[in-house]
């Protein structure tokens, strides 16, 4: 089930994103395999490894590496997430997989592109999100830029656009009959979540200076407050009726608080309300404020967010062989994707993939004595 059902993907493994962007496209249907090396790192355990099978293959070896051009051969798409150059001394670059499979889609994924100055340098998140502008945007007011988690470049802007790309480029394949390569960079795609940001700056109206913005913790109107048990609330009043709300839910004098917008007064005003917002606890506040129109939500952490009433009612949260974990997203009203399995050990699907290409018994069992490929239960 699930709307990309159907659809054969191949995932040469690797770390964070690649992963998140195999979980993505297996969480809608697709049958994602992933090849993993023999012994590598247990997936069972890992949310990002969900709903693929898992083929051990050697790629140091000829033969293993043919086993992953006879893959490409039946499939729609194969994405790697190595720096640039490493699958094409390994033999399953570009050229060697579409001249199996010319309508093959071939996604790669890299922090600063497959080309430029620093495209075969090391790098992280942190680092591909300092140079398209989105780390110097977020943190408090004269102090150090925060960094996101790894939220902005690895997932957003690397796993989540290779995903969209590699979909993009199955939809243009199917009137084309031709394969293409995806050059995903997370530099790139970091970029392009600032493009609401760009607009402002463009108009004048966002500042380099961090914490002066309605939208950057800036404005006392949209923020984190602490409350009286230590927890935290989050507001997002932006809009007047909102905001006019949000006075009469504290019991302020509304036209002392006024204009909204004048952000000459927004540290003063902040102030007032995080002494305010420190009478009451999280839970205090959530019977005043929650479900209203304040725009208002209590700052969960990973471990209560799944019993909050409303996650519950959405089924957002779900429990994989005892692990919590998040439902597929986005959600659809004919192609329901199955609920994920579980991630697989290396190799623990070798058998049956390699059965899928049409390779006999004898065949497999030649290719793991030649160490080509593995299976976990040896």
């Amino acid at each position: 089930m699930g709307p990309l059902s159907g659809v054969k993907i191949i995932e040469l493994a690797g770390i964070g994103p690649g992963p998140f962007c195999g979980m993505m496209l297996s969480d809608m249907g697709a049958d994602v395999i992933r090849v993993d090396r023999p012994g590598g790192v247990d997936g069972t355990r890992d949310v990002l490894c969900r709903g693929r099978r898992s083929i051990a293959v050697n790629l140091k070896s000829p033969e293993g590496v043919e086993v992953v051009l006879k893959l490409c051969e039946k499939s729609d798409a194969l994405f790697e997430g190595f720096r640039p150059g490493v699958t094409e001394r390994l033999g399953v670059g570009p050229d060697e997989c579409l001249a199996r499979n010319p309508g093959l889609v071939y996604g790669r994924m890299t922090g600063w592109g497959q080309n430029g100055p620093m495209a075969h340098a090391a790098g992280h998140d942190i680092n591909y999100i300092s140079l398209s502008g989105v780390l110097h945007s977020i943190g408090r007011r004269d102090e150090r830029p925060v960094p996101p988690l790894n939220l902005v470049g690895d997932f957003g802007g690397g796993g989540m656009m290779l995903a969209f790309g590699i979909v993009c480029a199955l939809l243009e394949s199917q009137k084309s009959g031709k394969g293409q390569v995806i050059d995903t960079a997370m530099v790139d795609g970091s970029a392009a979540l600032m493009g609401m940001f760009e607009t402002l700056q463009g108009a004048g109206l966002f500042s380099d200076k961090r914490c002066s913005h309605k939208l950057d913790g800036g404005a006392h109107f949209y923020d984190v407050y602490e409350t009286k048990d230590g927890k935290y609330i989050s507001i997002g009043s932006i809009e007047p009726q909102f905001y006019a709300l949000l006075k009469e839910k504290l019991g302020l004098d509304s036209e002392k608080y006024e204009p909204q917008f004048d952000t000459s007064k927004w540290p003063e005003w902040e102030k007032d309300l995080i002494s305010i917002f420190k009478t009451r606890t999280r839970d205090e506040w959530c019977e005043i404020m929650e479900g209203t129109d304040v725009c208002f939500a209590p700052v969960l952490s990973l471990k209560e967010a799944p019993e909050h009433p409303h996650n519950k009612a959405r089924k957002t949260f779900l429990d994989i062989n005892g692990l919590v974990q998040h439902a597929p997203a986005p959600r659809f009203s004919r192609t329901v994707p199955d609920k994920p399995k579980a991630g697989r050990k290396p190799g623990q699907d070798t058998d049956s993939v390699l059965k899928d290409l049409g390779i006999c018994e004898e065949e497999i069992a030649l290719l793991k004595v030649r160490g080509a490929v593995s299976s976990d239960n040896e």
